[in-house]
């Protein structure tokens, strides 16, 4: 059987032993190749399933993590005093101090006064107010209007005094700048500076001081003590009165819309005529001053404060700009009205003083930015950075800001 078994073999090619060798080290290098890729994809998928897993478990509302480094703070940005009541506060530049601040630039200038020369509102139909003064003559109020293109108007009316003084409101002018409304004793009169026309919507009570408008600039509020009405200027729904009566408060530069701060609270206008709490207050609040403005996401008002441990102020009563944040999505801001300076003589100079009825809040800028009056100048605080800007000295005995201050 060998010598067969040698003559078969001979007819058979000899393998190359190097060759068969290579080739099977190869296809073993491009199996473990795959196992490990396989691997590493298998692991890849078992850490992100175990972070889906554990973000889910970690919050049962999916609650967005926050970033790990905070924003950075705008230029300019005053770092806070400290807080009252858990709120952040800044406190204001102190009196004498207003006319070396920075200023914004509006129709109103470096200062407000009474025109020299003024045309008749309807020679000069304004687009939106910038600001309304009043010019007393003799036991009579004329109203002077302030376009956004700083030319001014005078209207065709002759206004009565208040119980309360002027007949100027705060909130005289629209949220859209076009109509003004001023509270007279049973009565409310309304000019709309694009035409010149004038409106008088007769009312039940007498003693009427405050006006402030709903949104829409076709309804406005009209208030005295224990008393307040809604009269509808504009279009309004089907059926709807021209004069309807809502709740009323002893205050009444406490009926704004659509939120009004008071009493430990942030109030919400309803359209029955009636606020509902929106969230509670817990600030030291001695009296509400003013009337509440609002924007999108904060009203602003200003309080008399009670003693205040953490800001030393040598006010008998010191003051506090409050801007509340009625979405609850960014902090709320107060800004103390700084003390008086000393005079030379070591006492308060009684002109520097920001005491009761110094001060209230007048509208806003823009959405970040509420204006206010001070003793003879109107300001303006950045909620962004808490700087305190210059807006306008003011010549004239108070004024109402619409949103043509912004042109």
């Amino acid at each position: 059987m060998q010598p067969l078994l040698y003559q078969a073999s001979d007819l058979l090619p000899e393998p190359d032993l190097a060759d068969a060798a290579w080739a099977s080290g190869l296809d073993t290098r491009r199996r473990r190749r795959r196992s490990v890729l396989a691997g590493v994809v298998i692991a890849l998928l078992i850490a992100v399933i175990a972070a889906i897993g554990a973000g889910v478990r970690g919050s049962n509302n999916a609650e967005l993590v926050p970033p790990t480094t905070p924003p950075s703070n705008p230029p300019g940005y005053l770092p806070p005093s400290g807080q009252i009541a858990g709120i952040d506060f800044w406190v204001a530049p102190p009196p004498g101090s207003e006319r070396f601040l920075d200023r914004i630039e509006t129709p109103l200038g470096d200062l407000l006064r009474l025109p020299d020369t003024v045309v008749a509102l309807k020679e000069n139909p304004l687009e939106r107010t910038a600001a309304v003064v009043l010019e007393e003559q003799g036991a009579a109020y004329v109203p002077l209007i302030l376009g956004a293109d700083s030319s001014w108007a005078v209207a065709d009316v002759q206004l009565r005094a208040t119980r309360s003084g002027s007949p100027l409101s705060s909130g005289t002018v629209s949220p859209d700048g076009r109509l003004a409304a001023f509270p007279q004793p049973g009565q409310v009169v309304v000019i709309d500076v694009t035409t010149a026309e004038i409106r008088r919507f007769n009312l039940p009570a007498q003693d009427l001081r405050s006006v402030a408008w709903l949104m829409d600039s076709n309804r406005v509020l009209v208030s005295g003590p224990g008393v307040a009405y809604r009269v509808l200027v504009g279009a309004g729904g089907y059926g709807e009165p021209t004069v309807t009566a809502v709740n009323g408060s002893r205050d009444p530069d406490a009926i704004t819309a659509p939120y009004r701060l008071d009493t430990g609270a942030v109030m919400r206008y309803l359209s029955t005529g009636g606020w509902m709490l929106d969230s509670s207050l817990d600030l030291p609040v001695r009296a509400w001053v003013g009337q509440t403005f609002s924007t999108s996401s904060t009203a602003a008002r200003l309080f008399i404060a009670n003693n205040l441990p953490q800001v030393p102020t040598r006010a008998s009563q010191p003051q506090v700009l409050a801007a509340i944040d009625t979405l609850r999505a960014l902090p709320s801001r107060l800004l103390v009205l700084g003390e008086p300076q000393p005079s030379t003589a070591g006492r308060a100079d009684p002109a520097d003083v920001r005491e009761p009825g110094c001060c209230a809040v007048l509208g806003w800028y823009d959405d970040n930015t509420p204006l206010f009056e001070v003793r003879g100048w109107v300001l303006a605080w950045d909620l962004r950075t808490g700087r305190v800007h210059r807006v306008t000295e003011l010549a004239v005995n108070g004024v109402a800001l619409g949103p043509g201050i912004r042109s």
